[in-house]
């Protein structure tokens, strides 16, 4: 196809064709004999041409560039048409250059498809985009790159502009969209107007962004917003050039307003819920010259309704409450930023103060409102500081870990309450939850609360996550070392019409030895599942978990392991795993990490469970979880015959001692000085009569012992009656005491060494500690003993210490 090109030389227009940039010459410009690969028109030439090949746009691109001149005459004011017609179908830029006057302004103004701005890099949909610069002396100013279909009506000048249309090949446009006005000066570099028409939002960067802001400049943002709607303003993308003189500031004209202007700091939370239309200006300053800095803005308008909820502030009590923090957010944040098309949702401490993110901190009271409609978007994150420096001060005070009845009123629902616990070394901290206890997290066991605890242990050198807990469980307490965080997460739709009260508590207590010691007592109807910390990435090295489980004198325990081994290969130290029921004589099960952990065992006791530890290879953890179940203890058949035939046994032989005394009153047996452990010497009602042990008082010492007692012994060989009791020792299978030990026991905690020089002092005697002693009696016919009788009170050494039937019952 040819193509003619004709201009007049009173257009003042320039046409260029020419390659696209790194292209090769595959296709050419042919214009008679002469084939060129680039083509410049002049005013009033006259040129006819084709090209060498059939898609010339694949190519080429075209530039026509119009100078108007404002200065020397007078300007084409009106409606602005692409000329000349008939150009072949290229991509192609319209170029209008103005010269004008700094004391005269010039107005750019968009016809019904208003402009949007963009950043640079950014392209528009349809491809068509203007480029606008405005011209001082010598300088050029990049105002910004606009897309069709936006919010900006109007853009005012301070003197001569360069504009630029870009259009692409295959659309076949043929006005440029603006007129060109003449304005009185505007005294500033250049006014952007921009009409928002219902629910809506605008993008808009400061002059040459990302780049800086020209030096003491002042450029002005005219809004036009309906009356009945409200306006917010954030900056997104901001920064701060060096000022020598004045300060870069951001000023707001609003109509109604009583402090016209209203001056702000870029790093000031802009003016939120704005009523009508405003404007805004950005001035820069006199910079430093040796390093002057950038100043740019990248800011966003968002226009709304009016809020249902406007106007209902909610009372945020915070007065009585100390170290704390309480933030509403969207949800997702701070990671996630939302879109800027996204409808925005504001949280108001007063009606101008609107932000997306809004901290209360404690000792104050708030009310806010929310410029919102749909407030499951929002969330609120708080956090509460408790220390504890001197044990003397905090050891008795209990501490309630519940989310302030303020924040739960709120209709927003809490993501997470974090409770930040501090103490010394030497001081350790202690959970519990009296009302429900707790129970562990795991893959087995699920929470069925809509909330949970997780907490972590923290030191300068490790952190330990002890896991997850909820309430509802068989865990009594927890107690840890070093510095915890609780965070209360919800995992459900809300925390607010929770039907489980919040109990948990915390205190602070004296050192413990191991990292962590979980108290459990295990719930009949259910199995519990214990895991050491950090599941499922294992304990750090050599650290020592306890946990202490409570069995009820009349059940039974039965212990199990998720797994046959522990699961890690030391690099140094040992591993181990130790099992030791809390009564005497109990055996300890021990386990090193190259051994099986022990089957499934009951245990009839309280009893401890231990792991610590190695400094593992690499690619290997000890990652342990094990399991409790608790039972009635059952009596055992055989128990029953063993009792009824014991029974039976005893029966027998009292029916022979009752035969055996018959006889003895008969035969009248000496006297025979006896020990008998099972007979108490006390009279009732004077518990505690011998007062002092065995080596120090004379209780067991006889006043007279007759010969017969003295040859006791012999009378088994003369008749074969009498044999003298002896006492046997027998271990004690009594109840031991119910408390645990503290620290853990013998195997987990180091030697006590006690004080030489200390003197135990003799315990009390009880009942069962004193020694009783019984007599036996020789026949009625040896006369000279009941002769001898009545001399007793003429002091005979020859009468038995107690007689047969006066005498019972008075003991010394």
């Amino acid at each position: 196809a040819s193509f003619t090109i004709s201009l007049h030389k009173a257009d003042n227009t320039t046409v260029t064709i020419k390659l696209k940039p790194s292209l090769p010459p595959s296709c050419r410009i042919r214009m008679k004999n002469v084939i060129v690969s680039e083509l410049r028109i002049k005013p009033g030439e006259n040129v006819t041409f084709t090209f060498t090949c059939s898609t010339p746009e694949k190519y080429f691109i075209m530039e026509v560039q119009k100078n108007i001149d404002c200065v020397s005459g007078p300007c084409p004011f009106g409606d602005v048409h692409l000329y000349p017609l008939g150009l072949p179908r290229l991509n192609r830029t319209y170029i209008w250059d103005v010269k004008a006057s700094t004391k005269a302004g010039l107005e750019l103004k968009f016809s019904t498809s208003w402009l949007r701005q963009i950043e640079p890099g950014e392209t528009c949909p349809d491809s068509v985009s203007y480029n606008i610069n405005s011209c001082i002396d010598k300088a050029t100013v990049n105002i910004g790159t606009f897309c069709r279909n936006g919010s900006v009506s109007r853009i005012k000048l301070l003197g001569g502009v360069v504009m630029s249309l870009h259009l692409p090949w295959h659309l076949p446009l043929t006005t440029s969209g603006f007129n060109i006005a003449n304005r009185a000066s505007i005294k500033r570099l250049s006014i952007i107007e921009s009409i928002l028409k219902g629910e809506s939002s605008v993008t808009l960067m400061s002059p040459n962004y990302p780049l800086g802001f020209p030096e003491d400049e002042l450029m002005t943002w005219q809004f036009v917003i309906p009356p009945n709607m409200r306006a917010s303003v954030f900056f997104h993308n901001y920064s701060l050039s060096n000022c020598e003189r004045k300060e870069e500031r951001v000023e707001y004209y609003i109509p109604g307003s009583p402090s016209n202007p209203e001056v702000f700091k870029l790093s000031d939370s802009q003016p939120a819920n704005i009523a009508g239309s405003f404007n805004m200006s950005l001035q820069g300053c006199d910079q430093d010259a040796q390093n002057p800095g950038i100043l740019r803005l990248l800011f966003q308008v968002i226009v709304q309704h009016p809020q249902v909820d406007e106007n209902v502030t909610h009372l945020v009590d915070l007065s009585k409450e100390k170290n704390m923090t309480v933030t509403i957010h969207l949800e997702g944040w701070p990671s996630y930023i939302p879109l800027m098309s996204e409808p925005i949702c504001l949280i108001c401490k007063d009606p101008r103060t609107c932000d997306r993110v809004l901290t209360l901190t404690s000792g104050a009271v708030y009310k806010i409102s929310f410029l919102c409609k749909d407030l499951s978007r929002l969330r609120i994150t708080a956090e509460k500081g408790i220390g504890c420096m001197d044990i003397r001060w905090c050891q008795r005070r209990i501490y309630s870990l519940s989310v302030p009845k303020a924040i739960t009123r709120l209709p927003i629902r809490l993501h997470m309450f974090i409770w930040k616990l501090l103490a010394t070394d030497m001081i350790n901290i202690e959970i519990t939850y009296p009302s429900l206890k707790l129970q562990q997290r795991v893959q087995e066991q699920r929470c069925n609360t809509s909330y949970g605890y997780s907490i972590v242990s923290a030191t300068p050198e490790t952190e330990l996550n002890v896991g997850v807990f909820c309430p509802g469980g068989s865990i009594e307490k927890i107690q840890m070392r070093n510095n915890i965080t609780i965070s209360l997460k919800t995992f459900g739709k809300g925390f607010i019409n929770e039907s489980i009260p919040q109990d948990l508590k915390m205190s602070f207590v004296p050192h413990i030895k191991d990292e962590c010691i979980f108290t459990v007592s295990p719930n009949p109807k259910a199995k519990v599942y214990l895991q050491t910390p950090n599941w499922p990435h294992g304990l750090p090295p050599y650290v020592s978990i306890s946990w202490f489980i409570v069995v009820p004198s009349k059940r039974t325990a039965r212990l199990g392991f998720s797994e046959d081994r522990m699961g890690v290969a030391c690099e140094t130290g040992r591993a181990y795993v130790n099992i030791k029921e809390e009564t005497q004589g109990a055996e300890e099960i021990v386990r090193r990490e190259d051994e099986l952990l022990p089957q499934p065992r009951n245990m009839l006791h309280n009893f401890w469970v231990n792991v610590s530890n190695c400094r593992p290879v690499d690619k290997t953890q000890l990652a342990l979880q094990f399991w409790v179940t608790s039972a009635d203890k059952q009596i055992d058949l055989g128990i029953i015959v063993a009792v009824v035939a014991g029974a039976g046994v005893l029966t027998v032989i009292g029916l022979a001692v009752c035969c055996v005394k018959k006889k003895k009153k008969k035969t009248q047996n000496p006297m025979v000085g006896v020990y008998n452990a099972n007979v108490n010497t006390q009279m009732p009602g004077r518990k505690g009569l011998f007062r002092k042990g065995r080596q120090n008082n004379e209780s067991h010492v006889y006043a007279v012992i007759d010969d017969a007692v003295v040859y006791g012994h012999l009378l088994k060989e003369s008749n074969g009656l009498v044999s003298p009791e002896v006492d046997v020792y027998r271990p004690f299978d009594g109840p031991i005491g119910s408390l645990p030990p503290s620290p853990p026991p013998l195997s987990f905690r180091k030697d006590i060494k006690c004080s030489s020089n200390t003197e135990e002092e003799p315990l009390p005697l009880t009942d069962a500690d004193q020694d009783t002693y019984t007599f036996a009696h020789q026949k009625s016919g040896q006369s000279e003993d009941s002769g001898d009788a009545n001399k007793k009170d003429k002091g005979d050494t020859s009468m038995p210490l107690l007689e047969n039937k006066e005498q019972d019952g008075l003991v010394e």
